[in-house]
């Protein structure tokens, strides 16, 4: 009979959001009459703004001239697209990315994920705690993680670096070598960031060990603050060591849309097993060519126009709009005594759950007294425990009214 792959075996009974849903509709049909407020998951609500609608529907209007058909289109993505990105995204940061370093994609948890086709399974891995799931489950499956501790919430061959109240939410160089590293920044879940000099560290430490960062800049736009790197290759050095995942998902409300992407810089080289360095973009272009048609071109023209005067100034309205309801949020929590952080550099506020209460039972209490779902920190890994996520990412209508029942 055929074998499965058991390090699915490893993996923890549920993903951390399919538990939530599977209790949000739980107390739904026991109690149809309530309204519930849902602040857990990241997803936008804002509508697309009209500059990438309008560059949509004459897209689609292409596909229906024989002229200006569009079929199967380059799997790294259309040459127009990553123009763009290397222009506005790089070069006007003084960030010099070529074109062909850059590839287009349908999410950055896609690409989070599959970066791992091309690396070893042997390679020691550290990731934040607490992280986003993706990191830590797709090691699992590929057989990196090792076994599963439940005593200690923790994986045998993983090395987890706290991030906690304590070290002011900088993560610590680890003390033993590590091969893979996982940074995401701005960071979620808890909404905290790293300046120059503190992110300049990990590169440091990436040259001297020869490891690999796998840098996830999804929430980069929503940095208000000076002196926080919005990309890696900000840091000197950084284009030899690091990948970086980007995302219009979060930026331009392309989460129902599907459009990322990842820069693999050609200075970046990994080791075979007899020493051999090859270079990772070659790779990476060989599994996109080999497992990915590419993105639709009608999403690719979409994505273009985000990167038009008109398109930049739509979209900041939104994250405005966005980093509004997080400061709604937090000065509500803050006055009502909650201890609070992110959601200055971060569409999400990270907030210490009340004495006495795990963050699941938090997580319970919101749901049955107040009718708010939120993420239990937990969830993110053993030193998310007693904290609690909550995202701006809501209706300015829905983030006043859950405030609003925080406060009574």
């Amino acid at each position: 009979m055929f074998k499965i792959n058991e390090n699915y075996l490893e993996l923890q009974d549920s993903y951390l959001f399919s538990t939530i849903a599977k209790k949000v509709d739980e107390y739904k049909r026991k109690n149809p009459e309530k309204e519930i407020i849902k602040m857990g998951i990241g997803d936008v609500t804002r509508p697309i703004v009209p500059v990438i609608i309008d560059a949509m529907h004459k897209a689609v209007d292409e596909m229906k001239e024989q002229n200006t058909f569009k079929g199967y289109g380059p799997e790294q993505g259309y040459e127009f697209l990553r123009n763009k990105i290397s222009e506005y995204d790089y070069k006007n940061r003084n960030i010099e990315i070529s074109p062909d370093e850059i590839f287009v994609s349908d999410g950055s948890k896609c690409d989070v994920a599959n970066i791992l086709d091309i690396l070893g399974n042997e390679n020691k891995v550290a990731i934040t705690d607490p992280v986003y799931p993706v990191y830590l489950d797709t090691n699992v499956m590929i057989g990196a993680a090792g076994k599963y501790n439940s005593e200690k919430g923790m994986y045998e061959n993983i090395v987890y670096v706290p991030i906690k109240a304590e070290n002011n939410f900088i993560p610590e160089l680890p003390k033993e070598k590590v091969d893979l590293i996982y940074l995401c920044l701005p960071n979620n879940p808890t909404g905290t960031v790293l300046n120059k000099s503190e992110l300049k560290k990990w590169v440091d430490y990436a040259k001297e060990n020869k490891s690999l960062i796998l840098f996830d800049s999804a929430y980069e736009r929503y940095i208000t603050e000076k002196d926080i790197p919005h990309s890696i290759y900000e840091i000197e050095g950084a284009k030899e060591v690091a990948i970086e995942f980007r995302s219009f998902s979060k930026t331009a409300g392309f989460t129902g849309v599907r459009c990322a992407y990842t820069v693999v810089p050609k200075e970046l080289k990994g080791l075979t097993k007899e020493n051999k360095e090859v270079e990772l973009n070659k790779l990476w272009n060989r599994r996109m060519s080999t497992k990915f048609n590419g993105v639709s071109y009608i999403t690719q023209k979409a994505a273009e126009s985000v990167y038009t005067k008109e398109g930049q100034k739509q979209i900041e309205e939104n994250i405005a709009y966005y980093m509004e309801n997080a400061r709604i949020i937090r000065e509500t929590l803050n006055k009502e005594g909650y201890v609070t952080y992110g959601g200055v550099n971060a569409p999400y506020i990270w907030l210490k759950v009340p004495e006495g209460l795990t963050s699941w039972e938090f997580f319970d209490k919101l749901l049955n007294e107040k009718q708010i779902v939120g993420t239990p920190g937990v969830g993110f890994g053993p030193s998310g425990e007693g904290y609690f996520r909550l995202t701006a990412f809501g209706t300015r209508e829905n983030t006043i009214k859950a405030m609003d029942r925080m406060s009574k």
